[in-house]
């Protein structure tokens, strides 16, 4: 079976559809044969994304890995079993049609609660969560005394995982592997970096996450969108020589990927 990737994070602005690409066309340029679903039906922004690699690899003629990204197919209701949720039955089977040609499925969930994310989070061999540097962005997982940062509970979306993790637990599947990334980090306010490793370092222990390296805010990120590219294509598009930014950046991405430690994968990029 394919070990599926659920990108999640109920807050809009994190990075998940970035995230989402840049872990998927580094598994399909490792040889890993990789599908996607982009479970944000307004937005898009991962299925956007791979269009855009799709048009641009065809105007120019380049070979550029592409992981296979599906829609979520249309079905019969007439033939839905009774009080079964339609969402639920075309996930399944996208799930089950890419499972035939994939090693990993990556699947990026909405920011928001979605009845398409929950059971999405359900499935999750791996849950990546990205989470921008700052305490609002924390707020999404833990309760926090105003005055000393003191983490008081699990938050809403806390809950959802743990929700997930008893209907994996019941099925008789095995964990989610669940990492928190920070995101977006700034090359200033030290301080605050500071005081975010210790709250995520304390919640991590109560809540049961690990903590990996994420992406700090650059640039680059913005302007590959529009053509569908990554960090790691850039070479393949004439960059013959990368600046000391783009340099730091694919090592972020090799260092997020290696500590993901999924099954069967090894970092060659």
């Amino acid at each position: 079976m394919a070990h599926i990737i659920v990108v999640g994070n109920e807050k809009g602005g994190s990075g998940k559809s970035t995230t989402s690409m840049h872990i998927a066309t580094a598994l399909a340029r490792m040889g890993h044969r990789v599908g996607a679903l982009d479970l944000d039906l307004r937005q898009q922004s991962f299925a956007r994304y791979m269009e855009n690699r799709r048009a641009y690899a065809a105007a120019r003629g380049l070979d550029l890995p592409c992981p296979e990204c599906r829609d979520l197919p249309p079905i019969d209701e007439s033939a839905l079993a009774p009080g079964e949720n339609p969402m639920d039955k075309r996930l399944a089977e996208a799930v089950a049609g890419l499972e035939e040609i994939s090693d990993f499925i990556v699947i990026d969930c909405p920011g928001s609660h979605t009845r398409l994310s929950q059971v999405a989070h359900s499935l999750a061999d791996t849950l990546l969560t990205p989470l921008n540097d700052s305490f609002i962005d924390f707020d999404l997982l833990a309760r926090t005394d105003p005055q000393s940062n003191r983490v008081l509970g699990p938050s809403v979306y806390a809950e959802m995982v743990w929700q997930a993790r008893q209907i994996r637990a019941q099925a008789g599947l095995r964990p989610i592997d669940w990492a928190v990334m920070r995101n977006r980090l700034g090359a200033q306010a030290m301080h605050n970096k500071a005081k975010m490793a210790q709250a995520l370092d304390a919640l991590s222990r109560r809540i049961g996450f690990r903590v990996v390296p994420g992406f700090s805010e650059r640039v680059i990120f913005r302007e590959l969108f529009p053509m569908g590219l990554t960090l790691l294509d850039l070479r393949d598009v004439g960059v013959e020589r990368l600046n000391v930014s783009n340099i730091a950046a694919r090592q972020e991405l090799r260092e997020l990927v290696r500590a993901l430690r999924l099954p069967g994968v090894e970092v060659a990029f």
